[in-house]
Formats: C-alpha cells, sequence, structure tokens
C-alpha cells in the first residue's frame, strides 16, 4: 500500500533512468511474518479442498486480469525496471500470461495420480500409485529485473498445486508487488492465499524463521548460500537460481548475420541484467574477426535511454553501484590484456544509470569478466581453436544455467549440447526457453539447484505419495515371521529364480520360489 509520508518503515520505488522517487511503499514489519504465515495455513487447507479443475478455472481469471490491465503493468515494469517497454511486454507481460494459460490448462492433468508398474514378482500382488499433494505454504523471495514474470512465474503453478504463498518481491520493485497481489485479489482468489511482502533482507530471513513448507529463492550466489544455511537448520527445503554466465559457442559454419544479432540482443536485454545473459562467447578461429566486427557495427546502432521512450533499444541499470561494477570489469579486463573495441564508459549525460553497450575481445579465464556473473551489457568473446576447445572452455565455470551452440549443422549441435553442463541448452537461439511455459529453467552447481517451470517446476510445488493396496489381503505375506532355516532356503531359491542369468538354474528353482509365496507361516489361530 502506498504511504503518505517518508518514514524508515517505506521503500522508495525509484525509476532507474531518472533517479526520481515514484513513491513509498509499506515495509512488512518481519515480527508480523509468523501470523501470515499462519493465516496462509489456514487458507491452504481450504483451498487445497477445492477440486483440480475449479482452482484451473480460477487461474483463468488471474489470465484475464493480466491481459486487462497489461498497459499499466508494463507501465510499472519500465517505471521500477527501466527496460524497454516492448521488453516489458515480451519478457514479463508474455511469460506471466503464458504461464498462467498453460497451468490453467495443464496443471489437471500434470498431477494426476500416476500408476506404478511393479516388474518384480514378489509385488505383482501389489497395485501402486503415486498421488501429488500439497506442500502446504511455499515462500518465494524473488527478484527485481523482471518483476512480474519471476515471481508469477513460481506463485502461479504453487497455487495450482494447491499450496499457498507468501511472496517477498525485491525492495527495488515495491510497485511491482503491490500490483502482484491485487491481481489475486482481483481475480478472486480467497484472502491470504497469495500474500506479497516488502522489505529488504530482514524480511526474507523473516520469511524463513517463519517455517514455510518450501522456500524458492532467485538471487545472487552469495544471498542464495545464506538462504540455504538458514533453511537448512530449519530442514527447509529450497529451490535456488542463482544466476548463470552463460556460454555461446559459434561453429565456423554459423550464419553469422543471425548469430551476431543474437549475441548483441543476449548480451544487452534488459541492459545485461539477465541470469540467461549470454557472458561468454567463444568463436572458432576462422570467423572470429568478423564476428566481433559485425557486433561491434550492430552495437553501434543500439539507442541508449529510457525505458520510456519507444525508440530505445537498452535502458539504465538498476542502481549506480551496478554501474560502477561494469566500469571496475572492463578495467580490470583490458589491464589483463583485453581489448575493448566499443563502449565501456557510463554515460553520465544520461542519468547516473547508463553503461554504454561494450564489446570486448581477447577476454580469458584469469579476467573478472570471465569468472564473476557479469549482470551488465557487455559482449565479452574469446577466440577459440575449434569446438573441442569451446566446450572445454564453456564447461570451465563454476556457473551451469544455460549455453547456446551456433552452427548450421543441427544434429552437430545436438551432440555438442549433451556434453554441455548446463540445465538447458538452446541450438541457433538465446534465452528465450524462459518464456516457453513447457521447459523447466534452473541450473546446478553455482547457479543452484532444484528447477521452476514445466512439470518439473510444478513437481517441486508437491509432495509425492506412493500409496500401494494389496490384492491379497488375506493371506500373510511371505517375508513376515516366523523366521528359519527353511525360509532362508527358500528366500535364497527365490532370489535364483528372479534374478539369475541362465534359464536352467530359474527354472531349477522355480518350485522353490514359489513355494515360498504360498508358505504356511504358523502363526495363525491354533
Amino acid at each position: 500500500m502506498a504511504a503518505t509520508a517518508i518514514s524508515v518503515d517505506t521503500l522508495p520505488s525509484i525509476n532507474p533512468a531518472t533517479g526520481e522517487t515514484l513513491g513509498y511503499f509499506e515495509k512488512t514489519p518481519p515480527s508480523l511474518l509468523p501470523q501470515i504465515v499462519q493465516r496462509a495455513r489456514t487458507a491452504q487447507v481450504a483451498w487445497a479442498r477445492i477440486p483440480m479443475r475449479e482452482r484451473c478455472a480460477r487461474l483463468g481469471d488471474l489470465r484475464d486480469q493480466i491481459m486487462s490491465r497489461r498497459d499499466a503493468l508494463a507501465d510499472a515494469v519500465v517505471a521500477e525496471s527501466g527496460k524497454p517497454r516492448v521488453e516489458a511486454l515480451f519478457a514479463d507481460i508474455f511469460v506471466a500470461v503464458n504461464t498462467v494459460a498453460y497451468f490453467a490448462k495443464s496443471a489437471e492433468r500434470l498431477l494426476q495420480p500416476e500408476r506404478v508398474p511393479h516388474h518384480s514378482l514378489a509385488a505383482k500382488a501389489k497395485s501402486g500409485k503415486l498421488n501429488y499433494e500439497p506442500l502446504g505454504v511455499i515462500g518465494i523471495i524473488s527478484s527485481w529485473n523482471y518483476p512480474l514474470a519471476i515471481p508469477l512465474s513460481q506463485i502461479i503453478p504453487a497455487i495450482a498445486a494447491g499450496n499457498a504463498v507468501i511472496c517477498k518481491t525485491s525492495d527495488f520493485t515495491p510497485h511491482c508487488g503491490a500490483l502482484i497481489e491485487k491481481l489475486f485479489v482481483d481475480a478472486g482468489f480467497p484472502d491470504d492465499l497469495v500474500t506479497i511482502v516488502q522489505g529488504g533482507g530482514e524480511v526474507g530471513q523473516a520469511l524463513i524463521d517463519a517455517d514455510p513448507d518450501k522456500i524458492l529463492f532467485t538471487g545472487s550466489v552469495a544471498t542464495g548460500r545464506r538462504v540455504a544455511e538458514a533453511c537448512a537448520k530449519r530442514l527447509i527445503p529450497t529451490v535456488l537460481e542463482l544466476g548463470g554466465k552463460d556460454a555461446m559457442l559459434v561453429l565456423a559454419d554459423a550464419n553469422l548475420d543471425i548469430a551476431t544479432s543474437a549475441a548483441v540482443w543476449g548480451s544487452y536485454t534488459n541492459c545485461g541484467q539477465v541470469c540467461l545473459s549470454v557472458e561468454r562467447l567463444f568463436v572458432e578461429q576462422s570467423v572470429s574477426d568478423e564476428f566481433a566486427a559485425r557486433c561491434v557495427a550492430k552495437t553501434k546502432k543500439l539507442r541508449l535511454g529510457p525505458g520510456n521512450d519507444s525508440s530505445t533499444d537498452v535502458g539504465p541499470m538498476i542502481r549506480p553501484q551496478h554501474v560502477q561494477r561494469m566500469v571496475d570489469l572492463v578495467e580490470d579486463a583490458v589491464s589483463r590484456g583485453a581489448r575493448l573495441l566499443c563502449g565501456g564508459h557510463p554515460r553520465v549525460d544520461l542519468g547516473a544509470n547508463f553503461f554504454e553497450p561494450t564489446v570486448i575481445t581477447n577476454v580469458d579465464s584469469t579476467m573478472k569478466l570471465f569468472q564473476e556473473e557479469t549482470f551488465g551489457p557487455i559482449l565479452a568473446i574469446q577466440t577459440v581453436r575449434d569446438a573441442e576447445e569451446a566446450i572445454a572452455r564453456a564447461n570451465d565455470s563454476p556457473f551451469a544455467l544455460s549455453a547456446s551452440v551456433w552452427t548450421r549443422d543441427t544434429a552437430r549441435g545436438e551432440a555438442i549440447a549433451k556434453r554441455l553442463r548446463a540445465g538447458a541448452v538452446m541450438i541457433n537461439d538465446a534465452i528465450s526457453y524462459f518464456a516457453i511455459a513447457e521447459a523447466p529453467h534452473g541450473g546446478c552447481a553455482a547457479s543452484g539447484w532444484g528447477r521452476t517451470h514445466g512439470r518439473a517446476g510444478l513437481l517441486e510445488m508437491v509432495q509425492t505419495k506412493y500409496v500401494d493396496v494389496d490384492r491379497l489381503p488375506h493371506r500373510e505375506k511371505p517375508w513376515w515371521y516366523r523366521y528359519g532355516a527353511d525360509l532362508e532356503r527358500a528366500a535364497d531359491a527365490f532370489l535364483q529364480f528372479e534374478y539369475s542369468r541362465g534359464i536352467t538354474a530359474r527354472l531349477r528353482n522355480a518350485r522353490a520360489a514359489l513355494k515360498t509365496m504360498f508358505r504356511n507361516h504358523g502363526l495363525g489361530p491354533r
């Protein structure tokens, strides 16, 4: 809720393009988190009783709310994140609408109980099923760079699965957070089912301390490590998306016009403030010079400016300290032998948060630019001898979120994709799989663990329960008491019948094995 006066208990909504404070939003007192979680638990119990089909229909109402308010939502995203409005529409509004449409249509099917076939003779008299049940209350600690797409793509499957959600949106984008909660209220969802809490790290810590049933975190490695440690102490399971250092492998046979356009967009979209941003480009030597020249030419044509100007291609960074970090990364790289081809400087004439889209070559793994997540508009190229060197260097990183391979030979691209350490690999495209609702998103190593999006993400929101029905309920089981030498021999005969390689050994033990299955225990009424 917007506050009427400046207070230490409020968060400012700041336009990164102008530095203007757009308004103030109330912080959530950390002391309130236990009762917020308790109210969510009450709401979740009632919500989980609602048939899945009805829950999915309610998601349709949410889709309608997003669509009817898409202009206002896009305006809020532009105002708080600084990105061009076309990016707000494609990357925030589209992802949100596509996610809700997918789960409204598919959640019931994706969570249907599944029959579990039993291969062993010992279990043939049983019927097994997997049931998927809500976890309870899901805590989400989200990011500012996609202030609608990231939280909504996690909230939506959580509630589709029957959970309640408490989401701490970023303190950089409080207006977007408030709008998310209003979407669910106006779509007719029950009170306290989806709650947005506002504040900094102290509110995130309070959310963990209030013992939700799972935490989903999107953010930096350093903060993610603290979240994981705090959750581990309370045995709260987590999904962590901690960013990436995504590699783009450009083979000599790639379409260079398309590949360079992709490299430029993949490095600069959202001013490079993307976990899936192209941050390491490995280009085969025979085309490296031409590739770099084309990237420079295309970069110089980009228009830097405020996101609400329809002619803007690249907007501002989120805060001045992020600009300074770009300066430091470029200076470190150049001091170690990198070659700056264009850009590389702040644009203070435009504002405190603007940094020029940058192309830099001769980058190697000794430089911070290849070691640390950049999260800014720097296109960094390293020349490699061949595809083998490109694969080796791409895998030489603590991050493993996504990657892309560029070649005219699709089969070769798929073969290389199998060898890349990444949660997703795109062939002749980059980043856009994030907008495919069916595609799981997540990585390993320093990029975190677990998945969001798609069925894999939906299954993160449920408890898998195996239910077993015995179809011979009036017979005692052969492995029950009483034990003895006869049962030992029978058990060994059963093992040989089930698992021996030779048919002779199996047939020789068939009678004894069957006798095991129907033995008389001697523990019944005398």
